[in-house]
């Protein structure tokens, strides 16, 4: 069975909605290129809707609108529902770390009259896609005196770019016929930073000048690099893309697009029932591993102080939360791209335009690492999807035997709570130029509102 374009069912006032949601999405995916920023412009957002830190709460009651951050990486919004949080909450959850180059603890040197900055790629890359194109640098130094730094560079249109060289085609005889994934080896993947040596500089004048440059304009020296964390990415705003301006065109929609439409969801609807939650975590594109990632306990620990808040507190009540909580794990799928159809099954695969997509499991081969949501579960989410007028597709990542990929799901699952990945077709995931549909990003909207409003 499949899905219709969700194009053909708006009006023009339904259209004007599309576009101007995405124009928010937009915004929201040029300043959040880093988890740190869209945490940020989270908390921004959601203090403009009237949220409070859960810290300023001395108890909580129905309709308290909430909000918790951890390490400035993790990010959760909640409205108080009617009935008490043992009974379970409606989650949505999403990640909001995307592929990226790491920068080294010890990483600028000097090269034949370059500066150059050394990198380490983070999550799955094809690394070929990183060389000859406008980078930024985000990031924070930490000073042994205590103080943080914000860095970024290459956002501001008077702000200078950095980037990766590439060989000349006129040379590169010997590296075309390497294979794809060592035409560019990781080690080569490090970043041009200048190459005007410092008057008066005998030894490595070059890297000395951009050192002058980062201490003048940042305050910091080459040791603070050591507890720094710096994060190149591709610079310049999201677009529109294609001549009808149907798609959005920017780098990070894996998984930024699931995080804003999810947050927007919970700040956008009233007091519901069951109490409503958008999580956005870190580390995902690595095993969502770590103190930020959705292993974490921050999660369980932030609901057994709102049950400590909200009743008297046992820890029997933090169980019966987690285990009741109904999520969906919003999370991005592989769009079918007729480019390269020969690795989707059509029958089971996610077209742009479609609308939100469910993926019953991820996982590679025979399901590895996958969640696979229950039967009864989703027959739910039909229900409440087809009641609404939502369009929903489902589909796998790819042919089997072909790759595969994972989510949060299954993490959340291990809680004995009822999840499903539920997300937004994206082609050329994890390149630096991802591209959306419009009409999928708004739809996934309505699906989340309905979600928790209904379920």
């Amino acid at each position: 069975m499949y899905a219709k374009s969700a194009w053909k069912k708006y009006d023009c006032e339904q259209l004007k909605k599309v576009m101007e949601f995405n124009e928010d999405y937009k915004r929201f995916l040029s300043l959040g290129k880093t988890e740190r920023e869209c945490v940020k412009e989270s908390v921004k957002i959601a203090k403009d809707y009237g949220f409070k830190e859960l810290k300023e709460f001395t108890s909580l009651k129905a309709g308290d609108k909430v909000y918790v951050t951890n390490k400035n990486k993790n990010v959760a919004v909640f409205v108080i529902g009617n009935k008490p949080l043992e009974a379970g909450l409606r989650v949505l959850g999403a990640h909001i770390d995307s592929p990226r180059l790491d920068v080294k603890q010890n990483p600028v040197y000097e090269k034949n009259n370059f500066a150059l900055l050394d990198t380490h790629y983070y999550g799955g890359i094809k690394k070929y896609q990183w060389v000859t194109i406008p980078l930024a640098i985000y990031g924070v130094v930490c000073k042994k005196d205590g103080t943080s730094i914000d860095v970024v560079i290459g956002e501001d249109p008077t702000d200078p770019i950095v980037g990766i060289s590439d060989l000349l085609i006129h040379l590169s005889a010997d590296q075309m016929q390497k294979s794809a994934a060592k035409v560019i080896e990781g080690e080569d993947l490090d970043v041009t930073l200048g190459s005007m040596p410092l008057k008066d500089e005998e030894k490595d004048a070059v890297k000395a000048n951009v050192l002058r440059i980062l201490k003048e304009k940042y305050d910091f020296e080459e040791e603070d690099f050591l507890s720094a964390e710096l994060e190149i990415v591709p610079a310049g705003p999201a677009r529109d893309y294609g001549l009808d301006r149907s798609m959005v065109a920017g780098y990070g929609h894996d998984d930024r697009v699931c995080a804003f439409t999810s947050l927007r969801a919970v700040l956008d609807t009233p007091t519901c029932d069951y109490t409503t939650c958008a999580i956005l975590v870190d580390k995902e594109e690595v095993g969502s591993i770590g103190a930020t990632g959705a292993q974490s306990k921050w999660f369980e620990n932030v609901v057994a102080e709102m049950i400590n808040l909200s009743d008297s507190y046992s820890e029997i009540k933090v169980h019966h939360a987690m285990e009741n909580t109904k999520m969906l794990s919003s999370d991005v799928s592989a769009g079918f791209d007729p480019l390269f159809a020969y690795v989707n099954d059509p029958k089971n695969s996610a077209y742009l335009g479609n609308g939100i997509c469910f993926n019953k499991y991820t996982g590679s081969r025979g399901k590895s690492g996958a969640n696979d949501a229950m039967p009864e579960y989703f027959a739910e989410i039909r229900k409440i999807m087809d009641e609404n007028g939502i369009n929903f597709q489902t589909a796998e990542i790819g042919k089997v035997d072909q790759g595969g990929g994972g989510t949060i799901a299954y993490i959340l699952g291990n809680y004995n709570m009822n999840v499903i990945d539920a997300g937004i077709a994206v082609l050329n995931m994890h390149a630096p130029m991802e591209i959306v549909s419009k009409a999928d990003v708004y739809e996934a909207y309505l699906a989340y509102v309905a979600f928790i409003s209904k379920l």
